[in-house]
């Protein structure tokens, strides 16, 4: 009996050992990770063991890379429920196309009255994932960066943020490495230069392209598509097409990356796309299932562009130690990364704040007009009542303001950082008017008639309210629109206008008037 209990616990004491050794050299990252997982614990430390014991270093870097960046990290659903929280079957693919989708939600809202998207579950990786899918995901990781010859020069940097991740948004943990692996096995064979990474990322774009393709029902499909239902479906949004191509490609070694921008800087709307780091730093974009590198083109302004990333960005505004809890969503992530500079030309911006700051906030936002509002993009600290706020877009209508229960609050006058890097303030002078023709409400060719007129692009009939901005919007007055453009008198010269029909506020665009004409922001 004795001799039983000592034999027993010689082997818990071997099998320990191990253990003992990774774990006394654990990063606080990791551990802390550990300690969230509660019962899944077990699951991350067979993975780090198992590399551990492999006695590969890279690879148990590796695990502890994802293992310490995984909080946070998770499968997130959502349901359609209305003011009652009362959630509603849709299904996108019951419907035509979208318009037929819209429809039915309006008629949903006059049954159900107000109805929206809102989050049904949250399935923390860190409580899930298994010792045996991040084993085979770190091993054939490390397959395409040591097999692939467009792979062998990233770095091992490059390789932990842009190739080893196992997820590309919020969608559900399935195995794809294998199955993308195998698919473009000889994809090698379809292009001149095998060891050129934008040539390769091309071919297998290409191949996704013949069989998956975007989908505007999948607008009002939340859940972020998982590997599976997008093979079985070949459909999906903005969203979808860049995690199918970050699996097919990451898979094979190349660097692909999910960037977007929160808020189009003069249109409505915001948008995400792929784009591919080259070993040397060289950003290519392009668009999944859309656009190849070198021949995909992003038409609209950016203020601030980001990258999603895996690992935490300790620079975070989340991170940092401040006076206001609240953070606007955007800003408020864990995991992305500002890379504007890849994308336009960029310029740091002083502001001093026209009304004085609270001393209960130390942080201000630059916003940019976004479907009717003014959204913010970009955060600086508040000192001496100014804030710097570093690597802005240019050529850009910027509003600072203070975000104070839950909203943005202007602070400053708006202003137009412009193509040459100045700050031009958009201010209106009550004592300096003039007279305005408006022939529409956003951006279009200011064309004329055969008789030499100004064509209009205003609806016959429509009341049109135009208005200028100082410290929220103004109304200079109202017109019905006929066959000629809009003629407002008294308009306060050098502000920032805004147009809008008596159902409209999202669409509308502002602008500045030069030379008489409208220049749109």
């Amino acid at each position: 009996m004795h001799q039983h209990l000592l034999r027993l616990l010689n082997l818990v004491f071997f099998i320990c050992i191990p253990a003992l050794l990774w774990s006394s050299s654990l990063s606080l990252e990791v551990e802390q990770a550990l300690e969230e997982a509660g019962e899944n614990r077990v699951e991350l430390e067979k993975a780090l063991a198992h590399f551990d014991q492999s006695e590969d270093s890279l690879k148990l870097e590796a695990a502890c890379f994802l293992i310490g960046n995984m909080e946070g990290h998770s499968y997130v659903t959502f349901a359609l429920r209305d003011s009652n929280d009362v959630e509603i079957d849709l299904n996108v693919l019951d419907f035509e196309d979208f318009k037929a989708l819209i429809n039915h939600c309006d008629t949903l809202e006059q049954e159900h009255g107000e109805i929206d998207f809102e989050k049904k579950e949250t399935i923390p990786d860190l409580e899930t994932i298994t010792a045996d899918f991040l084993i085979e995901h770190i091993d054939y990781a490390f397959k395409a960066w040591e097999e692939k010859p467009w792979a062998k020069d990233l770095t091992f940097d490059q390789f932990c943020n842009y190739v080893l991740p196992y997820r590309g948004s919020s969608e559900p943990l399935e195995p794809w490495r294998k199955y993308f692996w195998e698919k473009y096995k000889d994809i090698s064979k379809q292009v001149d230069d095998p060891t050129d990474p934008v040539q390769i990322a091309a071919a297998i774009n290409n191949d996704i392209m013949s069989w998956f393709r975007f989908d505007s029902r999948y607008y009002l499909h939340p859940t972020d598509q998982g590997f599976q239902e997008m093979l079985d479906g070949n459909l999906g949004r903005c969203e979808d097409m860049t995690n199918l191509t970050i699996f097919a490609m990451r898979a094979n070694g190349l660097a692909v990356v999910s960037d977007y921008t929160p808020y189009w800087a003069n249109i409505g709307n915001n948008h995400a796309w792929n784009a591919i780091v080259k070993p040397d730093g060289e950003v290519i974009p392009f668009m999944g299932a859309e656009a190849n590198p070198g021949k995909y083109r992003l038409s609209y302004k950016m203020g601030k562009t980001y990258r999603k990333m895996y690992a935490k960005q300790p620079r975070n505004l989340t991170f940092q130690e401040r006076k206001q809890e609240d953070l606007p969503r955007w800003l408020a992530g864990k995991s992305y990364t500002d890379v504007t500079a890849d994308y336009t030309e960029i310029s740091d911006v002083v502001i001093a704040f026209s009304k004085e700051i609270p001393d209960t906030v130390d942080l201000a936002y630059l916003c940019v007009f976004n479907t009717g509002e003014w959204k913010p993009i970009e955060w600086g600290w508040v000192k001496s009542n100014k804030s710097l706020f570093t690597d802005m877009g240019v050529d850009v209508a910027y509003l600072p303001g203070l975000y104070l229960n839950k909203e943005i609050v202007p602070y400053s006058p708006p202003f137009i950082l412009t193509e040459d890097k100045q700050v031009k303030m958009l201010l209106p002078e009550a004592d300096k008017t003039q007279t305005i023709v408006l022939t529409s409400t956003t951006k279009r060719i200011q064309d004329l008639s055969t008789e030499g007129m100004q064509v209009t692009h205003l609806k016959e009939g429509t009341e049109y309210t135009l208005s200028y901005w100082q410290d929220g919007w103004m109304e200079i007055g109202k017109q019905t629109a006929g066959d000629e453009p809009l003629t407002f008198e008294n308009v306060p010269a050098g502000g920032l206008y805004w147009l809008i029909p008596d159902d409209g506020g999202e669409e509308e665009r502002i602008f500045t008037i030069e030379d008489g004409v409208q220049v749109w922001w």
